[in-house]
């Protein structure tokens, strides 16, 4: 038996490694795509791209570790049940609950790796991750602004600048500041110098007009100097609980009873998905019977097909809560226990035959 259990689970890893990076490569193109339009222009260098890269491993890895532990599950007992080795093993008197035996030691290091990356890795890669793109942003945000071209790199603000003679020194200047969508600003100044900030952008303005455009009046102010700031943060200066450890999410929890659903919520969650690698170690191998018929296809999509019902009753059960019908628990738990009564039921149905 151990040498059997040794051929499964070295299958099984081969299988599991290779899913994860196909799934982490898939995940982490949104993310960049994200990041990339965000600090387009600014001059962001590779080191920077891979090190923003690294910290959003934890966040991804979180979603892709139970994926490709599933999917890597229904590939190798997919293989063998279509090689008739499930059916050979079986008739040797072996049960199927010691043939899936690989898959609860596979499963239960996915689910403390899981864990780990939930609650510690994440959070601290997050908050890397934000201060990160300030940094670049507060650094290499003056080098986005070129001459004779409309600069659009920061979100609803126009920038055009007729000449640039220093990296910081600007002449010609026309901006339009559309942040307020009821008072549009349009201002023009003859020369100014960009100050950066911690986590803004500072333009000192000199000699020049502001045009404030509110219903259907316009007011005109003509300035001397003028300081114009541009917030450089694409998240708020407070942590968001994507950010905090289970330990800072509760402690948030009891003095902001306002945002207690959400931060709560946010806490089971921290539990919950790594806890889906509890189910797939039942759900895997029974589904696997079905998807060997298939080949590898029906093996990936029955696993992305678990995956859209898991989450779908998941952000079910949150809105549920959000919306006061359900207490917290009930909603965050709701996906986890129908899935484990599901998966359960479908193992021992195998187990029996």
């Amino acid at each position: 038996m151990r040498l059997l259990h040794r051929s499964i689970l070295k299958e099984l890893l081969l299988n599991f490694s290779l899913s994860l990076l196909f799934l982490t490569f898939t995940l982490m193109m949104e993310h960049l795509l994200r990041l990339s339009r965000l600090l387009s222009g600014v001059g962001a260098s590779v080191a920077d791209i891979i090190r923003m890269i690294f910290y959003l491993q934890p966040q991804i890895l979180i979603l892709t570790i139970p994926m490709a532990l599933l999917l890597s599950t229904l590939l190798t007992y997919g293989r063998m049940n279509s090689d008739n080795e499930l059916i050979i093993m079986r008739g040797a008197g072996i049960s199927f609950r010691m043939i899936s035996l690989p898959v609860g030691y596979l499963g239960a290091a996915c689910f403390f790796a899981g864990i780990v990356m939930s609650f510690y890795l994440s959070p601290l890669g997050s908050g890397l991750l934000n201060a990160k793109v300030s940094e670049i942003l507060t650094t290499k945000a003056s080098m986005a602004i070129e001459e004779g071209v409309f600069n659009t790199a920061f979100k609803d603000t126009v920038i055009l600048v007729k000449e640039k003679p220093s990296p910081n020194r600007l002449s010609g200047i026309f901006i339009v500041d559309e942040r307020k969508k009821d008072e549009p600003k349009l201002i023009t100044a003859t020369e100014g110098i960009i100050v950066p900030e911690n986590n803004a952008l500072s333009f000192s303005l000199k000699d020049g007009q502001i045009y404030i455009t509110k219903k259907n009046t316009v007011t005109e102010i003509r300035f001397k100097t003028y300081n114009f700031k541009l917030n450089l943060l694409f998240d708020p200066p407070v942590k968001s609980n994507s950010e905090l450890t289970p330990k800072e999410l509760l402690k948030r929890a009891k003095g902001d009873e306002q945002r207690r659903i959400p931060i709560m919520l946010e806490f089971h969650r921290r539990i919950s998905m790594p806890a889906i690698c509890i189910i797939i170690i039942f759900l895997g191998p029974a589904l696997s019977l079905l998807s060997g018929k298939s080949g590898k296809l029906g093996g990936l999509t029955i696993g992305l097909f678990v995956f859209a019902v898991y989450y779908t009753l998941l952000l079910y059960g949150e809105n549920l809560s959000r919306s006061g019908k359900v207490p917290v628990f009930a909603g965050s738990w709701l996906s986890f226990l129908l899935l484990s009564f599901f998966a359960v039921l479908v193992f021992e149905r195998v187990n029996k035959r």
